[in-house]
């Protein structure tokens, strides 16, 4: 996206340059009409006021924003070192800052561009599809990185993509349990009414169950708790305890984070059930914690070390003006432990 003026902003108003800049320091001798119109082009246009447009094109503006929706996960923590790592390898430093669950990680960048002196962004984790219009504001390079809902209309010349394709990952994941003689199969996810990573894994749980025409039981569908930290072991702890005080009969549970899977164990082992000889449990992600737990999480994983070289790479390409935007879709791999079994 061009950035624009206060010069243009003066035009498109049809003021001076002084009464702009007075609107935007809430300045004196200017009318509330005339002061709305302007933040409002001002708003519309992405333009970034005072210091912070004349930092962005100084080139010893050295500071690259990590905006991380889900801190909490364990994934995100060995792919925040890795990239922290590069980025002070290019003489960068990281600005790292944690986006609530319910906070539109847009707006968050929109206002850490005006806050600071940002070279470039990297989204970590979080769900795009909808928010076109906002992420054309963003007026320096950025890379969605293991993002839920890339946006399908944005141009895609304009930013940088780095992640796994989660519907198909999912699929895979829930096939690897049909396979072993599985039909009544749980999974842990998120309410379908929250857009994220959780609808489109649930899309591939689906998916592997109508392809193998298996019956969709809504009740085996289990949505975290909303009163409860998502993605975390004690929202997975507690859906299964759900699950097993509703006595609805399933042999394997998917769960679509480690950290859910990991809690879900848990929860079956104080109720006197063994895995994987009463049930299976099978995760998402590939976080190190899995391979430590007993018994061993079998787990979709996801290709970590390759997802954060990628993303900085690219950001830094695109940042220097060797590279022009790309897309990398990456594989994950199903790591079989000893939370799973084949049935009879």
């Amino acid at each position: 996206m061009e950035k624009i003026t206060i010069k243009e902003i003066a035009k498109i108003c049809q003021v001076g340059i002084g009464t702009v800049s007075r609107a935007i320091n809430n300045g004196a001798d200017i009318s509330q009409e005339t002061r709305e119109k302007i933040l409002k082009v001002i708003e519309e246009k992405g333009y970034i006021p005072n210091n912070s447009a004349r930092n962005l094109k100084r080139s010893e503006t050295k500071t690259i924003a990590v905006l991380v929706k889900g801190m909490s996960n364990p994934f995100f923590g060995n792919m925040i070192r890795d990239m922290g790592d590069e980025i002070r390898k290019k003489k960068f430093t990281m600005v790292l800052h944690h986006i609530e669950f319910e906070e539109d990680e847009v707006e968050v960048a929109l206002e850490l561009i005006k806050e600071k002196r940002l070279r470039g962004i990297i989204f970590l984790g979080g769900y795009f599809k909808g928010k076109e219009n906002r992420l054309i504001k963003i007026p320096i390079p950025y890379v969605l990185s293991t993002v839920g809902g890339i946006p399908e209309h944005l141009d895609k010349t304009k930013y940088s993509s780095v992640g796994v394709w989660d519907v198909q990952e999912s699929y895979k994941a829930v096939e690897y349990l049909i396979k072993a003689g599985h039909r009544k199969i749980a999974i842990f996810t998120s309410d379908e009414s929250k857009e994220g990573i959780g609808l489109l894994r649930l899309e591939g749980y689906k998916n592997a169950l109508t392809k193998y025409k298996i019956k969709i039981n809504p009740r085996l569908i289990r949505n975290m708790k909303e009163e409860i930290e998502y993605y975390s072991m004690e929202n997975g702890f507690a859906m299964m305890q759900e699950l097993l005080q509703d006595k609805e009969e399933f042999t394997a549970v998917y769960a679509i984070a480690d950290t859910l899977a990991i809690g879900a164990m848990k929860a079956l082992s104080l109720s006197g059930k063994k895995i994987p000889e009463d049930y299976s449990v099978v995760g998402f992600d590939g976080i190190d914690m899995g391979k430590y737990f007993i018994p061993s999480l079998t787990t979709l994983s996801q290709p970590m070390e390759k997802i954060s070289s990628e993303t900085t790479k690219l950001l830094f390409q695109v940042i220097m003006g060797k590279e022009v935007h790309k897309h990398c879709i990456l594989e994950g791999s199903l790591i079989i432990r000893d939370s799973s079994r084949t049935v009879l």
